[in-house]
């Protein structure tokens, strides 16, 4: 079998497994994504894995670059990444994602036993400010910004009390019963 055969041998077990699971995703045919963990979990993380042309016969490349784990430190990303690897070398050749993504989640805990959240210092100060660490932005509402001739077309379309006239959009309403029809005279 060529490489390609056995990621569409691959691809579409590993759609049949994880139908449904709110965990996998597939980005595209050589690209996925998948969660270690429930959503509300401090020591959950994405894995983003992508095949290269000549896998499974070469290793998947595999981050954890994903938002979501932003909140990991970088020691412990190197830490899982390195444990992946060891699965990966020991797979090789083979079809591996399923076994990869199981042996994460067995081993989530061990995994994040070193796992200090990291946090980020934003701090709200009142509804129109915010303080990153030490500086001071403030976020002014802006609003929308209308031109001339769209002030002229609104003045223009309405009366002196500022509301539309009976009847402004006669048109629309003609076209709307044209396509849906009158009533049927049998």
């Amino acid at each position: 079998m060529t490489a390609n055969e056995d990621q569409e041998m691959e691809l579409e077990a590993l759609r049949s497994i994880y139908e449904g699971d709110e965990g996998f995703k597939e980005i595209s045919p050589v690209s996925f994504q998948f969660r270690i963990g429930d959503l509300d979990d401090t020591k959950a993380f994405i894995l983003d894995v992508t095949w290269p042309e000549t896998y499974p016969e070469t290793a998947p490349q595999i981050s954890l670059d994903a938002f979501f784990n932003n909140r990991i430190s970088p020691e412990t990303k190197l830490m899982i990444l390195s444990k992946l690897e060891e699965q990966v070398e020991a797979n090789l050749g083979t079809a591996m994602m399923y076994t990869l993504f199981e042996w994460a989640k067995e081993n989530q805990e061990a995994l994040m036993e070193n796992h200090k959240p990291v946090m980020t210092t934003v701090s709200l100060t009142s509804n129109n400010e915010v303080t990153t660490s030490g500086s001071t932005a403030k976020k002014r509402e802006k609003k929308e910004q209308l031109t001339k001739a769209q002030k002229r077309r609104i003045i223009n379309r309405t009366d002196n009390k500022g509301e539309l006239p009976r009847g402004w959009n006669w048109v629309d309403v003609i076209k709307h019963l044209s396509k849906t029809g009158g009533k049927d005279e049998d």
